[in-house]
This record gives structure tokens, sequence and C-alpha cells, in this order.
């Protein structure tokens, strides 16, 4: 079921934090959007991404669908557990923050809008944050806040496909915070898979099913692919996948989509997003492998390759 060639990418560069991030912070994640987005250009692709920058950020009240207002004061006024998150605060970070957070929940909300277009939405660091703290270089917990949004919004659920190369706790955490996130976001439906190579590829098929069968009892209406780099074998904190297999995800995923869409008789709605990947010696290689992932699902949109 072809879709739209150009994929829309919410992306604004106020979701950028350049303050003390190459110096001082080991994640890249508050630059990473920024970092991709100039490989797209520099590589001649911008034409295949439809940019949509004019979107509104995040309100402070907004982050409190998945955190505590004690947490998310202390991030905005840099008092208590503000850098739980590990990255250095900056007014530029959490001004980043607001555009980061609110550029996946309008990527997801385009998608169901426009099922037709493939929908990306370039950001990272989200999905260890807890309800009263940061973790793992993430502020706020993304995904949940949108599902969340989503949810009391639209009525509709969603599927989280998170192949980062470490589990995804903010969802499960925020579930006895939030416990309207077992509708947004069924139990079965924050996938992450583990394993080596060819397991890591069959159990990623195996939670695929469960998945399938809530889209089409109409249980489930949108999922989001993060392809989180750090699952590559050579990232220097990740290791479930070499990059036949990493790639091969990917595959997975594009054709998976395709004969859900058959099935429904129309096409599924799906975002794309980064998450995570970690290289001192090359970060040129963990934005190349996210392209590479973009490249295979954009087969969805009719194209081999870019």
């Amino acid at each position: 079921m072809i879709r739209k060639p150009t994929i829309a990418t919410f992306y604004n560069k106020k979701q950028v934090c350049f303050d003390l991030i190459m110096d001082q912070s080991y994640s890249k994640s508050p630059i990473k959007p920024y970092l991709l987005m100039e490989r797209i250009q520099s590589r001649g692709l911008l034409q295949h991404f439809e940019i949509f920058s004019d979107f509104v950020p995040y309100e402070q009240d907004d982050f409190h669908a998945a955190h505590t207002e004690e947490y998310v004061s202390n991030v905005f006024n840099q008092t208590g557990n503000y850098n739980s998150n590990g990255i250095p605060w900056s007014v530029n970070l959490v001004e980043s923050v607001r555009y980061t957070n609110s550029a996946l929940y309008h990527a997801i909300k385009h998608s169901l809008a426009y099922p037709e277009q493939l929908c990306f939405a370039p950001v990272s660091g989200m999905h260890h944050a807890t309800p009263r703290a940061g973790q793992g270089f993430c502020t706020f917990s993304g995904q949940a806040i949108a599902s969340l949004k989503l949810f009391d919004e639209l009525a509709v659920c969603g599927a989280w496909l998170d192949l980062d190369g470490h589990f995804g706790n903010s969802i499960e955490d925020t579930r006895s915070f939030a416990p309207r996130l077992d509708q947004a976001v069924p139990l079965d439906c924050n996938v992450n898979p583990f394993g080596m190579n060819a397991d890591y590829v069959q159990n990623f098929r195996e939670k695929l099913k469960p998945v399938r069968n809530r889209i089409l009892n109409n249980q489930v209406h949108y999922v989001v692919f993060a392809h989180g780099a750090d699952s590559h074998v050579d990232d220097d904190l990740g290791g479930q996948c070499d990059t036949e297999h990493w790639l091969q995800c990917a595959d997975v995923f594009t054709h998976w989509v395709e004969e859900v869409s058959q099935e429904l008789g129309k096409p599924l709605p799906v975002t794309l997003a980064l998450f995570g990947g970690y290289r001192r010696d090359d970060y040129n290689i963990v934005l190349d492998l996210h392209l590479s992932s973009i490249e295979r699902c954009r087969r969805l949109c009719g194209y081999s390759s870019f």
C-alpha cells in the first residue's frame, strides 16, 4: 500500500541543545536531531523529508501527565534532582525538551490524521525517564506523555516498538503513576526485543504478533518504530545485533506494516523515532545507521533506496 513520497518530519532547531553538550556530556542526545538533519542535508536527501517546524512546544503543565509536579519544577528551575538525567543543565536544555517532546506527539498525531504519509520525529533521550526523576540521559518520558495526550484527546491507543539497546522502562514505570496508560499503551504493546542477532530478530517478530492482533481488533491505532542505534554490536553501550541483523529489523518492520495495512484495507499510521546510539570514535556511524534504517522504512513510500 503505497504512501506519499515524502516523510512528514517534525523538526525545529529549538528542539536542539548545544550548550555544554559537545564538551561536557557523554550523551549527544540533545544535539542528535540537529546532527542527523544536517547529515541528511549534506547528502542531498532533504527533498525526501517534508519539514514541519511550526508545531507548538509543550507547556510545563504538559509534562505533569507522566511526571510529578515536583520533578517537573526541579528541571525547569534547576533545583532538587534537576540533573538526574545525567546531562548538563542549561536554560537551552530546558527549552529544547519542550520542543523535542512536542515534536514526537505532533508526529504521531499527524500520522493519525494522514496515515498515507510516513512520519518522523528526530528525537532521543526519553525512554528511561521515570515519573519522579530523569534517568539514563532521559529527562522526560515523551513516549508516555504523547500516548496519554492522544488517548485523552482522540481516544486512540498505540504500540511502541522500542529497539533501543536498553529496555525502555519509562512506559512501564509510568503505569502506576498514570493508570490510564494501560489503555493508551496495552501491556503487550511496549515491545523491547532481546537476544543476539538472529534470535533478536526472531524475538522481534514474535512480539509483533500480539500487536498485529490488537490493531486488527481496533485496540491499537498507531505504531512508533524507535530503532535505537545502541542495539548495534559496535555501539559503546549496546551490542545485540551486527549490521546485517540490525537492518533486518527495519526490513521485518516494513514488511509487517505492509501486511497489516493490507489486512486493514488502509495505511497503518506509522511514526519513526531515533532514540539511543553512542560512539566516541565516530558519531557519524550512529547517524548513518539511523539513515539506513529510515531508508529501509522508506520502502513503505514505494522506494527501494534514497
